[in-house]
């Protein structure tokens, strides 16, 4: 017997695991008859007073909308449905069992700890639900809180053992790996087998499993599963704001498995923040004081705000970038030169612009392929970069030629740069095997505006003068820089 198999058979015979109240196992029972009508489900509730009196608080609380107040049990059965109820009752009822017999004798976790994430796992689970258009609120609550019910059975079964790998343990996923590691089952697993050996109904023992990236069996879903466990990563950063990083985390997972973006997660936090104070109240726990969590909610909120926004930056660069070399697109040029040409106009500003064309580049292509082609043309746009100013634009004009914007930059100045990066661009050895190098070099031509009482009508008058300097350039002999002037005449 190797040691994951060892192990689920200890899970039959630990005296140290804890045991459910009878109540906990009736209402087990009621969760697996596909047929349980509303008066068994409100007998059952009604033995256990303090129970009892939760369904009927949760009946009457901003969790559930009713447009009429429950006054006994019978009525907050009709309220919340007959399995709204037995799934509600099953969340008390082994939450309020586990925690009291846990308590803190565990060597390797905290348990006060481990069920605050619980619970707040629980809550982000139903409110992620809420997001999605979910109609399952009570059985996401339910999974959310059971999802690393495995940890409690490591604790209960291998304390000693389970104490040196849950203290070397950086995060949740770091520790799921660690446990495979060192008994070859994780506690998705563990906690699999210990909600099968309490009867649980297949589709909440299940969700363990599913929850910790591995697929997701076709009983549960995708999205059940998907809430579980991004609703995790959720309650990792409730519990320790000061990390920011875990709202990174949060996103990515949230991503992955819902297709939810840092703004959708804002919503999902609106939802916990209004939902929170009465789970907190139902679970008799609480996960943080009053006066801390308006802060740690807006926390979150600004960190997603402030993700949104970076991302929707990163979309809009993109947006603008040549897809192969970096640099910025036609599209993107055509927008800043005419910004350019206006504030160099009206205010009397050099402007500059210089269109660069790589020589012979067709041999290139010829000769050695189209993706050794495409390499040369990142590395020359690399090389440039390497050159420029951050306030100078460059821009992918078409095929192998380029354009740059050199704002405030007069001929002299640019001069001076456009060497710089004719040589650095001349140095380029892009390298196909280990005795041959493709090298390049590129013809400039070079216009300004309102640079030696030089001033053109329009942007496009400027462009066509660089264009005129760059075909002079290549009448030239290539590799070399010319800069407009009156003798190349304007159509």
């Amino acid at each position: 017997m190797n040691n994951r198999d060892n192990l689920t058979q200890r899970l039959l015979f630990c005296n140290t695991l804890p045991s459910l109240p009878t109540i906990a196992l009736k209402i087990i029972e009621l969760a697996n008859d596909p047929h349980v009508d509303m008066v068994k489900v409100s007998h059952y509730i009604s033995l256990d007073p303090a129970l009892a009196a939760k369904i009927l608080k949760l009946a009457n609380s901003p969790l559930y909308k009713s447009r009429r107040a429950a006054t006994n049990i019978r009525q907050a059965v009709c309220v919340l449905g007959t399995h709204a109820v037995v799934t509600i009752a099953l969340s008390f009822s082994l939450a309020s069992s586990l925690i009291k017999q846990s308590g803190n004798n565990h060597k390797a976790i905290n348990s006060k700890h481990f069920w605050r994430r619980s619970i707040a796992a629980a809550l982000a689970c139903r409110a992620l639900g809420e997001k999605l258009g979910l109609k399952i609120p009570d059985d996401l609550l339910l999974v959310g809180l059971l999802q690393d019910v495995g940890i409690l059975a490591f604790d209960a079964i291998i304390p000693k053992e389970y104490e040196a790998v849950f203290a070397t343990a950086p995060n949740h996923d770091a520790l799921l790996k660690a446990e495979r590691t060192a008994f070859g089952i994780g506690h998705d697993e563990l906690g699999y087998a210990l909600l099968k050996l309490w009867h649980l109904p297949d589709y909440i023992s299940m969700t363990c499993i599913a929850s910790h990236s591995q697929s997701a069996p076709k009983e549960i879903g995708p999205d059940i599963s998907g809430c579980v466990a991004v609703s995790g990563h959720i309650a990792d950063y409730f519990l320790n704001p000061g990390e920011t990083g875990r709202i990174a985390t949060a996103t990515e997972a949230a991503q992955s498995w819902l297709g939810l973006d840092s703004a959708a997660l804002v919503e999902v936090i609106d939802i916990m923040g209004a939902e929170m104070s009465p789970v907190e109240a139902l679970f008799e726990i609480t996960i943080h004081r009053t006066k801390d969590i308006s802060g740690i909610l807006s926390q979150a909120k600004e960190l997603l705000m402030m993700q949104s926004l970076v991302k929707m930056r990163e979309l809009e660069d993109k947006s603008q970038r040549d897809g192969l070399t970096g640099a910025h697109n036609r599209s993107y040029f055509d927008d800043t030169i005419q910004r350019e040409f206006i504030l160099s106009t009206q205010h009397s500003l050099p402007l500059t612009i210089a269109l660069i064309d790589l020589d012979h580049f067709k041999n290139v292509n010829d000769t050695y392929g189209h993706l050794v082609g495409d390499a040369v043309l990142i590395a020359v746009v690399r090389a440039i970069y390497g050159q420029i100013r951050q306030d100078d634009v460059l821009s992918r004009f078409g095929g192998e030629e380029f354009i740059l914007i050199l704002p405030g930059s007069t001929l002299a100045s640019a001069e001076k740069l456009l060497s710089r990066i004719k040589n650095s661009i001349a140095e380029v050895r892009y390298k196909l095997d280990n005795q041959r190098f493709v090298t390049v070099t590129v013809s400039i031509g070079v216009a300004a505006n309102m640079d030696g009482g030089m001033r053109f009508e329009r942007p496009e008058d400027l462009i066509e003068a660089a264009d005129l300097a760059l075909y002079a350039a290549k009448q030239a002999g290539r590799n070399t820089i010319i800069e407009w002037n009156q003798s190349l005449q304007l159509k």
